[in-house]
């Protein structure tokens, strides 16, 4: 003898609205669009405020799952009025979920340990999204065949997956941002939870739902119409400084902030520059390349997409060419643009010796030909895996490739001082990729005692030739830079390479242990 449908009597199925069905398929393709936005939302946040994007996505999707595992597993539980526990799911889910980002942002300056706050709502939201698709599941099984039911089921539950991984990186955060993606998202649950209620009028209850429903609506649209003075209030919070611009790209967060006189820029919550002592890094940075090559007519940078090494490398009247190779578009563009900004890198970007190409430095290189006299690598830190693929030695075999049988490149290699092994580590895999290798280091007060790495084809030289009314290096302190003191002294260190990545995870060790 059949089971009795325990949602409505026995005879619903005649009784029930004819578009019920269409609704609830349709419902199915919506959820697990938002479910998966909202997973993308936690594991994108996690990366850019709390780095290494491998770990984070790792994490925050297995947290999910298993949570997800939780909900479907609780669904045995749920016995009767399946269609009302359903749309009550969808209203918590949107208020969870919609709330989700800009909850998590607010939070991040204000709680001690963020990652506890991360996975409570990764865990509730999971629960919540794992109970959707057994309930979906249970309300149609009336209404189609178990085959068709199944088929339906997981052909729109996977094509809202589609949908979600490619609106995510390509419309959603570069257009909309994270917090307005969580808020658009979840008015879409709640969509859904009145559609319901609506199409169900008359067959029960619904005047509590329908309220509570609005009211997560009224929050939502509140926060969409808030999101840019929320996220100027977080960052406000996390840099401790004034926000003047911000901007997600589809590669990553770019924030610059203004004190006083003081302009810094940051990417993903990394301090990349700041104008009072920028001059120090960057003329540590190029100096001791240029003036080392006898005739550097052309120059590579890979990465620095502000300009400001390639206003150092435009100083000096030898150089005829220089070739930028910078992944964002987003940030040659503001540096280019922006007459603040194109001040500050002398209009590097705009110059006629100037040609930039917006492209992953990693597969750039394996594609270029020529040579090059000078090669400045000034990339981030490796703090996760898609930036430890450019402290590669893959990676620097191709870039020797390119270097001139006399030429002489350098590399950003973060601090001597608290990461020694990190350090180090760039100047053996340079050696392995066939290079020899030198170090040396400059006080920048913005960032501590920092790193930088020369590498050559031939013994490199050891005089220098400085151009004039350098702000910080003479013939004398460029000297000084090649010598280490025996806690930044040289130490054994791994190579690193695509398939261990012995960089990203020894420097998430040392700058961790520095942090705290």
């Amino acid at each position: 003898m059949a089971e009795a449908d325990p949602l409505v009597p026995a005879d619903a199925s005649e009784r029930a609205p004819a578009s019920l069905a269409v609704i609830l398929l349709v419902s199915v393709l919506v959820v697990a669009t938002c479910g998966l936005i909202y997973e993308l939302l936690a594991g994108t946040l996690a990366s850019y405020l709390l780095g290494d994007s491998v770990t984070q996505f790792s994490t925050v999707i297995g947290t999910y799952l298993f949570a997800m595992g939780v909900g479907s597993w609780l669904s045995r539980h749920v016995r009767r009025d399946e269609m009302g526990v359903f749309v009550r799911v969808e209203i918590l889910i949107a208020a969870l979920g919609g709330w989700s980002a800009a909850g998590l942002f607010l939070l991040f300056p204000l709680v001690g340990d963020f990652r506890i706050a991360l996975y409570a709502l990764v865990l509730a939201i999971g629960v919540l999204v794992g109970l959707e698709i057994p309930l979906l599941i249970r309300i149609l099984r009336h209404r189609f065949a178990f085959r068709e039911l199944v088929s339906n089921v997981l052909t729109y539950d996977y094509v809202g997956a589609l949908i979600a991984s490619l609106l995510f990186p390509l419309v959603l955060v570069p257009w909309l941002g994270m917090m307005r993606t969580g808020f658009v998202f979840g008015l879409a649950n709640v969509a859904v939870a009145l559609a319901l209620l609506v199409a169900l009028r008359g067959q029960r209850r619904i005047a509590v739902d329908v309220i509570a429903a609005l009211a997560v609506a009224a929050s939502l649209i509140a926060g969409l119409l808030a999101a840019d003075r929320m996220q100027r209030w977080s960052e406000v919070a996390f840099y401790g400084e004034p926000v003047i611009y911000a901007r997600s790209t589809p590669y990553q967060r770019m924030v610059l902030t203004r004190r006083g006189e003081d302009l810094r820029l940051y990417l993903n919550g990394n301090l990349q520059f700041s104008t009072r002592d920028e001059y120090r890094y960057h003329e540590a940075l190029v100096w001791p390349v240029l003036g080392r090559v006898a005739r550097p007519r052309a120059v590579l940078i890979l990465g620095g997409g502000d300009g400001l090494a390639a206003r150092e490398v435009l100083r000096d009247p030898r150089v005829r060419h220089v070739t930028l190779v910078d992944l964002d578009p987003e940030m040659t563009r503001l540096f280019r643009d922006t007459p603040q900004l194109a001040a500050l890198n002398a209009g590097s970007l705009s110059s006629p010796r100037m040609h930039v190409h917006n492209a992953d430095a990693f597969r750039w290189v394996r594609e270029a030909r020529g040579t090059y006299d000078a090669v400045i690598v000034d990339f981030p830190d490796p703090t996760e895996f898609s930036l430890g693929k450019l402290y590669t030695e893959s990676f620097y075999r191709e870039v020797a490739r390119l270097l001139a049988p006399d030429g002489v490149m350098t590399v950003q290699s973060t601090s001597p001082l608290i990461a020694p092994e990190s350090y180090w580590t760039v100047a053996t895999t340079l050696e392995a990729a066939g290079l020899r290798a030198r170090g040396y280091h400059a006080y920048v007060p913005s960032f501590g005692e920092w790193g930088f790495t020369l590498a050559a084809h031939r013994p490199l030289a050891e005089a220098v030739r400085l151009p004039p009314r350098l702000r910080f290096l003479t013939p004398s302190s460029e000297r000084a830079m090649f010598d280490f003191p025996p806690d930044m002294a040289r130490r054994p260190t791994p190579v690193n390479r695509l398939d261990n990545q012995a960089l990203v995870r020894s420097f998430a060790r040392e700058w961790g242990h520095y942090e705290g």
